[in-house]
């Protein structure tokens, strides 16, 4: 019986092959972006979870209070881990501490690369159940050890043997390989853990950390912990809450730290807090693209749906006949069904070509490396049940609906569709352009939102501005001689240094006081420690007083602020104010233009700066804007490596990387832009095979109308005004939907643009445009047939 089904069903699709057509592509397409957005969605939804442990291991974090605004922060004080461990022991199985790192050289023999990696306690092996493809998870016991990845451990040694070789951490540490482990998954939190170091040796390297005076009031480490087998989270986190409270001094109370723990399964999809609450974070986007992927496909089974119907009358003797042979309704659906499933198991195999075609673009685009399973049984399995559920759902209407007919009055030839046949396929053409135009606006506000935040004025020159870290003792030693040269070989105009790049905050202080201080106000800024020139540098705009100079022996205790610490501090007059901090007089020697050195889409945080009393992190150099680009890089990378023991000069660019602020709306405008203009090709599809029918329908009629005098225009209009209204009402209901949803989504933004009527606009006049244009290519097409061909038969 199943095989009858097909037979026929096939014999269908092959009888009326444009139908066939459309309903293919349109199926074929919506079923290659549900793909692709379940891959997505899948890469997602896993982050984190190829860890054997990934349900028992947390996050310490932590919220602290200042002015009455509460922040949340993964950096706790460098001894958050051992007081954890030294209290509350029996919650936990491992607790560790680390430090991120901006990078490190590893340099072994004359080969030098650059690889990032963290410093952590023995214990994170265990914890992230690291698989060893040489020596054992012990390897971190030595101070002065190292465990490399499998593609650092290739890079460096080739094929030769790593473990027991001695590399140069950052030209100034030896370290011994003690293990290789295996590349961790790209979609985890950790996939960039290229190297592993004891986190005793970050703290022989940076001596000044066991000298801090307040060691809790400095938050620069992350400390990770796997709970014990027994422990509760939610119980555990309320146990730890005052860990902090309770060894900070009273001056750090009042800004009321709380700890608490944030499990791995939220750190990728819920990274996003607001006031001390979670407000989700990538979730949002998770569920913004599963609706995406359900409506898109769903706009292709409505294609098979009205077509389907639309053909109705030309089904219904052949229902009749069945009917009067015997056949049940059971039956009658089973073979509609047949043929929607069919349509969807060709459109499934044409979708996995396209999958498979578009996959890299579509990686480039959202910044993933996935790939088709297709040798694992899971996909097919769930691919089998996919065919099914869209052939059902494609199905569904057109099976019932056409099962339904009298065999009396198909076979008397009095079968007529009735007068509100149409109305549900018009509703379902409907729901196709609503979609379609929603989609469309979102798109368009997107990137009005990107480039607005892009248009925003940085408060600096960016252009030509270029970084490179002191990632060895060679480069810090050597800061004022490399100085002297790129000076002097004219491919700068200006060298600084500074503990961070222009675009970026990498320590908030509290601690300062001034004259005139609210009671209330807790003095917590964004501090960044610069050279003299480091103005000249990035050329920021002073609206009071002056620049640092070297020509102000008092400048080593100078300050400079930004406008939004000027009116937080509210000084009237904050040139030579007096700002002091942890017993250190600073006076305000220049008031500068805020600086976006933060998000683009938030508020400037106050900010200051101060002569750093040693070296930076960083150079920071002005490329001389009269040489070419290139040969500027040459000459300060033959500077470089000269002063630098023969190691590649590695640097980055200002505003390269400060474009990377904006990568993850970009992506979700991109992914919107191909999704709508996909979805809007589907609906077109469906309006042309539509129009198609209603052409093929109306063929005598029109001929009769030509006969009587009516004119191209007027049958043109005809034909058209009806799928025009259905357009118009679609734009009715999808520019309000749209409104509302993107100015729900732009609220999740402080510095926002707004949803402007000239983009709703744009996209009415464009979607009518288009639906018109489908239309009228059967309709005119119609209108210019001869009469006498379609009147023959009369």
């Amino acid at each position: 019986m199943i095989r009858n089904y097909l037979k026929i069903a096939w014999r269908n699709l092959l009888k009326n092959k444009t139908f066939s057509l459309i309903n293919i592509a349109g199926l074929s397409i919506g079923m290659a972006v549900a793909l692709l957005i379940g891959l997505w969605l899948h890469d997602e939804l896993t982050f984190d979870k190829s860890f054997p442990n990934h349900d028992r291991i947390v996050q310490v974090m932590q919220h602290q209070t200042f002015n009455g605004e509460t922040g949340t922060q993964s950096a706790n004080p460098y001894q958050m881990a051992e007081a954890i461990k030294e209290k509350y022991a029996a919650d936990f199985k491992y607790v560790v501490q680390s430090a991120w790192t901006d990078g490190y050289i590893l340099k072994y023999q004359d080969k030098a690369l650059s690889r990032s990696g963290n410093f952590f306690e023995p214990d994170i092996t265990e914890m992230l159940s690291l698989e060893m493809l040489a020596g054992t998870r012990n390897g971190l016991q030595d101070v002065n050890s190292i465990m490399l990845s499998e593609s650092s451990a290739k890079a460096i040694f080739g094929t030769g043997e790593p473990l027991g070789q001695t590399l140069m951490l950052g030209n100034r540490l030896p370290v011994k390989v003690t293990g290789v482990y295996k590349d961790l998954p790209q979609n985890s939190e950790f996939a960039n853990l290229q190297f592993i170091c004891p986190w005793a040796l970050y703290l022989v390297d940076n001596t000044w950390i066991k000298e801090l005076e307040n060691p809790w009031r400095s938050n620069f480490t992350q400390t990770y912990a796997q709970l014990a087998d027994h422990a509760d989270l939610a119980t555990v986190s309320e146990k730890i809450r005052n860990v902090k409270m309770d060894k900070v001094r009273a001056a750090e109370k009042a800004y009321n730290p709380v700890v608490f723990l944030w499990p791995m399964s939220k750190w990728h999809l819920y990274s996003d807090w607001k006031h001390g609450k979670n407000v989700g974070g990538r979730i949002n986007s998770v569920w913004l693209f599963g609706i995406i992927g359900v409506f898109v496909l769903l706009l292709a089974c409505i294609n098979f749906m009205n077509l389907s119907t639309a053909r109705s009358e030309k089904r219904a003797r052949e229902v009749g006949i069945r009917k009067a042979v015997g056949s049940h309704r059971q039956q009658l659906i089973f073979q509609f069904f047949s043929e929607s499933i069919l349509l969807a198991l060709i459109g499934f195999v044409l979708s996995i070509t396209l999958v498979a075609a578009s996959l890299p673009l579509f990686n480039d685009v959202a910044g993933k490396t996935m790939k088709l399973p297709l040798q694992e049984p899971v996909f097919w399995c769930a691919g089998l049940v996919f065919v099914l559920m869209t052939g059902v759902l494609a199905g569904s209407y057109p099976a019932f609906y056409l099962s339904s007919f009298q065999p009396v009055k198909v076979l008397k030839g009095t079968f007529k569709a009735g007068r509100y046949a149409a109305t549900p396929r018009k509703a379902l053409v409907v729901l196709q352009f609503t979609v379609s135009v929603v989609l469309i606006i979102g798109t368009l506000i997107v990137f009005k939102q990107v480039r607005h935040a892009q248009n925003r004025p940085v408060g600096y020159d960016r252009n030509g501005l270029i970084y490179a870290f002191m990632n060895t003792k060679e480069l810090a030693d050597g800061y004022d001689i490399i100085r002297s040269e790129a000076l002097a070989s004219g491919a700068v105009t200006e060298v600084a240094n500074a503990t961070a790049p222009p675009n970026t905050v990498n320590a908030f202080n509290n601690g300062f006081t001034w004259e005139g201080m609210d009671a209330d106000a807790q003095g917590n800024f964004a501090q960044i420690q610069v050279s003299h020139d480091y103005g000249k540098a990035v050329q920021w705009e002073i609206v009071q007083g002056r620049d640092f100079s070297k020509q102000f022996a008092s400048d080593s205790n100078a300050m400079i602020l930004n406008e939004t610490a000027v009116k937080f501090m509210q000084l009237k007059n904050p040139v030579g104010s007096i700002v002091k901090k942890d017993g250190r007089a600073y006076t305000v020697v220049g008031v500068v233009k805020d600086m976006i050195m933060q998000s683009p889409y938030t508020p400037v945080f106050r900010t200051v700066w101060n002569i750093n009393s040693g070296r930076g992190n960083l150079f920071l150099m002005r490329l001389n804007p009269d040489k070419p680009v290139d040969a500027s890089l040459k000459q300060l990378e033959a500077i470089f490596t000269k002063h630098n023991s023969g190691i590649p000069f590695m640097y980055d660019f200002v505003d390269v990387q400060y474009m990377q602020k904006f990568l993850s709306e970009q992506r979700i405008g991109k992914l919107s832009a191909y999704f709508a203009m996909l979805a809007v090709f589907i609906s077109c599809l469906g309006l042309f095979g539509m129009a198609s029918f209603m052409a093929e329908q109306r063929t005598k009629e029109i001929g009769v109308r030509k006969v009587m005098g009516a004119s191209v225009f007027s049958l043109w209009r005809l034909m058209s005004t009806d799928f025009a209204i259905l357009v118009l009402i679609a734009l009715a209901i999808a520019v309000p939907l749209g409104w509302w949803g993107m100015q729900y989504w732009l609220n999740n933004f402080e510095y926002r643009t707004i949803v402007s009527w000239d983009i709703i606009a744009l996209t009415c006049l464009g979607a009518m445009s288009i639906a018109i244009l489908t239309i009228s290519t059967q309709s005119i097409r119609a209108a210019l047939t001869d009469p006498v061909k379609s009147l023959r038969s009369e």
